[in-house]
């Protein structure tokens, strides 16, 4: 009987641990959108490298994350989401770069703020984007000596 009631304990335990993870992972990895943000979208040519949870980073500082990746099926683009902190407003003439932390570094997305006086509303579509650049098809190029 003791012997149960110790497993039953130790069940407990190691359920509650499991549960405390997951919530922690949920509140630290920016997968669900940061606690006040508001939603901006971008769509890009080529979104390669870019996840759900990916940094959105402004001067270097992350500032937001990735919160959905879809195919629009009419354009064949790549529609991201991104959850931006409240505090932060951009112009309505903002770019965002799929951008590289270096050769074999990961990617997030950049954001160039322009100087317009009007800014994005929460759900506004970023217009300026520039995609993700493919470092094998510029090896390519560079190795065959290609201009296009």
């Amino acid at each position: 009987m003791a012997s149960h009631t110790s497993e039953v304990i130790v069940g407990g335990v190691v359920i509650a641990a499991a549960a405390g993870f997951l919530i922690y992972a949920g509140q630290f990895s920016g997968v669900g959108g940061p606690a006040g943000a508001y939603e901006l979208s971008a769509q890009f040519r080529s979104a390669e490298g870019v996840t759900v949870g990916t940094d959105l980073r402004l001067a270097g500082v992350k500032v937001g994350t990735v919160t959905g990746l879809d195919l629009n099926p009419e354009t064949f683009r790549a529609t991201a989401r991104f959850a931006i902190d409240d505090d932060i407003v951009l112009p309505d003439d903002t770019a965002v770069v799929v951008a590289s932390e270096g050769l074999l570094g990961g990617t997030f997305i950049e954001v160039v703020p322009g100087g317009s006086s009007f800014n994005y509303e929460p759900g506004d579509e970023i217009i300026d984007t520039e995609s993700s650049v493919s470092i094998i098809s510029l090896l390519l190029r560079f190795v065959s000596g290609s201009d296009e």
